[in-house]
């Protein structure tokens, strides 16, 4: 059985480089974004390295987390890292935030503490593994605040 990576926010940037360097290292990677296009996209691309599964999922909806968590409770048995790499970005000036803005941040933070709970258990039954939690696009832009 081969060792398996979820990335969740896998089809562009750090997300998708991770995806690349862990499957140039033998590793099965699971990409898990909204866009289905982008998801395809990135799997034609990345499966030139390695074994590439994709789930489309839209974080910000709580039945979707809660069917996501189930196929990755139930398809993949052999998980050893997690990259949570997704985001929400809206740079505007602090005063200027709604409460629509927050509660898209929130429910972002929400669907990953959910998911991450269900690889960490499965991890957990299978003697241990990584996670890496991509935190802030604030390192990538520079914004005035």
């Amino acid at each position: 059985m081969n060792t398996q990576a979820v990335i969740i926010g896998g089809t562009s940037g750090m997300g998708k480089a991770t995806a690349e360097l862990l499957l140039k290292d033998g590793i099965e990677v699971i990409i898990v974004g909204r866009n289905t296009p982008k998801l395809k996209a990135a799997q034609q691309e990345l499966a030139a390295y390695g074994t590439v599964h994709t789930i489309a999922a839209d974080l910000y909806s709580d039945k979707n987390v809660e069917t996501l968590r189930e196929i990755l409770s139930s398809n993949y048995s052999n998980i050893k890292y997690l990259v949570n790499a997704a985001g929400y970005f809206n740079p505007k000036a602090f005063l200027d935030h709604t409460k629509e803005d927050y509660n898209m941040y929130l429910g972002l933070n929400k669907a990953i503490f959910f998911v991450t709970q269900t690889i960490a258990q499965q991890m957990k039954n299978n003697g241990g593994g990584s996670i890496v939690n991509i935190g802030s696009m604030w390192a990538k832009q520079s914004v005035k605040a």
